[in-house]
C-alpha cells in the first residue's frame, strides 16, 4: 500500500490507517502480506538517475531501495489525495524512478478529496500507470472530505469498509491472473504468446476472463 502524501498534517495516513484496518482481515484470510510504504519516508529526491529507468542501471541507493520494494510485490494500492486537478507529485516521481519493476502488476486507488473525492487524481494516474503497464483496477475507493471525516478520523461506514474489501479482493483476483506475465519479465523472458496458448471461440463461461482482459488492454 502506497501512501501517497507528504504534507504535514495531511488526511493520507489517517486514510491509510482505516484502509489496513478494514482489509487485514480479509488479507489474511487470503494470505496476502499487506506491506505499507509512506512515500515521503523514501527520501527519494526529483529524478535524478543519468541512465533511462528502462535500462535498470541505477547509481544510487535510494532508487535500489525503492527498486527492491517495487520489485517484491505483486500488486499496489495507491491512497492519494487531489492537488489541482491531479495526482502528488511526490506520486508521480517516485513512478517515474523505474520501469520493469512495475510491469504487469495491479495497481487500486484509494483517493480522497472535496469536490471530486479525489477522483480527478486518480484520472491523472492511470494515464501514467498504465504506459508503465501497471494494470488500474476496475473498483476504487474515493472518500469525500465533508461527509466521511470528524476530528481528523474517518466516521464509521459500512459500505465503505465493504468497497475496501472488494477492492482487496479484485487486486487479488487480477494478481493471479497477471502472475504468468510478470514471470517472464521477472525472468528476462522476450515477450509473445504463452507456452500453450492457442484460440476458440468465446462462450459466456468465458466471461470474468475477458473482463480481466479488457482492463489490461
Amino acid at each position: 500500500m502506497l501512501a501517497c502524501t507528504t504534507r504535514p498534517g495531511a488526511l493520507g495516513p489517517a486514510v491509510a490507517r482505516w484502509l489496513i484496518d478494514t482489509i487485514a482481515p480479509r488479507a489474511a484470510e487470503l494470505g496476502v502480506e499487506l506491506v505499507p510504504v509512506a512515500l515521503g519516508d523514501l527520501d527519494l529526491p526529483f529524478l535524478d538517475e543519468e541512465e533511462h529507468p528502462s535500462s535498470g542501471v541505477y547509481r544510487h541507493e535510494h532508487t535500489r531501495r525503492w527498486s527492491a520494494i517495487v520489485e517484491a510485490a505483486d500488486g499496489f494500492v495507491a491512497v492519494t489525495p487531489e492537488y489541482n486537478y491531479g495526482m502528488p507529485a511526490v506520486l508521480k516521481n517516485a513512478l517515474d524512478y523505474l520501469s520493469r519493476e512495475w510491469a504487469w502488476k495491479p495497481i487500486g486507488f484509494v483517493s480522497y478529496g472535496n469536490t471530486s473525492a479525489g477522483t480527478r487524481s486518480v484520472q491523472h494516474a492511470k494515464q501514467v500507470v498504465t504506459t508503465l503497464r501497471l494494470v488500474p483496477l476496475g473498483a476504487t475507493v474515493a472518500i469525500r472530505i465533508a461527509d466521511a471525516v470528524e476530528h481528523g478520523r474517518l466516521r464509521p461506514d459500512p459500505a465503505r469498509d465493504a468497497a475496501g474489501v472488494g477492492l482487496l479482493d479484485e487486486l487479488v483476483r487480477l494478481c493471479h491472473a497477471l502472475r504468468p506475465m510478470r514471470e517472464r519479465v521477472r525472468a528476462g523472458t522476450p515477450s509473445g504468446p504463452l507456452p500453450g496458448s492457442y484460440a476458440r471461440q468465446l462462450t459466456p463461461d468465458d466471461a470474468p476472463e475477458v473482463t480481466v482482459l479488457q482492463r489490461c488492454c
